[in-house]
């Protein structure tokens, strides 16, 4: 356990939690992104589009795990979720998500 994770929580139990209540991922990469390489199941909602799609992920009520390249553009899609009181959690780079699944 490392020091963030006592002030935080372990990263790696929030996704699990996530995981086991049926969570969505969405990387929000681009679409040419997405296409070369992702994590399977995962839907891709580009981070400029996501605000256009808030109400259809509101509809599926589940929690969403977000995911980019290195984590920066899923840790704000993650906020603008939360904002738009959809339960998310910034999963980071989809590679190493995808390592953790």
């Amino acid at each position: 356990m490392g020091i963030l994770d006592i002030f935080f929580g372990n990263k790696n139990d929030k996704i699990n939690d996530f995981l086991s209540r049926d969570a969505i991922i969405i990387d929000v990469r681009s679409e040419r992104e997405y296409k070369s390489g992702a994590i399977v199941g995962s839907k891709n909602v580009p981070l400029h589009h996501l605000n256009d799609n808030i109400d259809v992920l509101k509809k599926l009520n589940k929690p969403v795990i977000t995911c980019c390249a290195s984590g920066m553009r899923s840790n704000k899609a993650a906020k603008v979720l939360i904002i738009h009181n959809i339960e998310a959690i910034n999963g980071g780079g989809w590679a190493r998500l995808k390592e953790k699944l």
